[in-house]
């Protein structure tokens, strides 16, 4: 009877290890494509170069800010030529989508916009799509654009107001 009932165990045994054997790797590739789709194909990008013109002089820098979906992703803060009076920078790998950019020039170099006591600015400033001056900030409709092509540039002309 001992014999009988460790033979039973042994054939039980073999096919238990032969069943999970042979469902492992269903499990592994199921596992794998769990994963695959949850982080799906490689999302495209693109470079984007900003090209800011019209600076009134090389006092200062230039503060720009990128927005994204309309919240800002990165500040950075650009040089400027004195020699033509631009500012450049280039933005890598960001992913495709619609972007805005606002800049302005931080002439006293005090990190922000400066604005006189009924709140005009008195340092420049400028947009991506460059909408025309006038009192309010406009709003992300208004600046973004599309970036949808692996090179992207776009030119900023600064606004004075005085």
């Amino acid at each position: 009877m001992k014999t009988t009932c460790l033979a039973l165990r042994s054939i039980a045994f073999s096919s238990l290890l032969l069943c999970v054997l042979s469902v492992a790797p269903v499990v592994q590739l199921a596992a794998h494509a769990q994963t695959t789709r949850a982080t799906g194909p490689a999302q495209a990008v693109s470079t984007l170069t900003v090209e800011i013109t019209g600076l009134r002089n090389a006092n200062g820098k230039v503060n720009l800010t990128l927005y994204r979906d309309s919240k800002p992703i990165e500040t950075r803060v650009v040089m400027i030529d004195a020699g033509t009076l631009r500012a450049s920078t280039v933005f890598d790998t960001l992913p495709q989508g619609a972007y805005a950019v606002y800049v302005f020039h931080d002439e006293n170099l005090n990190g922000k916009m400066d604005t006189n006591f009924v709140g005009m600015p008195v340092e420049g400033y400028g947009m991506s799509n460059n909408p025309k001056k006038r009192m309010g900030r406009p709003s992300f409709d208004e600046t973004n654009f599309q970036m949808n092509q692996p090179k992207c540039a776009i030119e900023i002309k600064m606004i004075y107001w005085r």
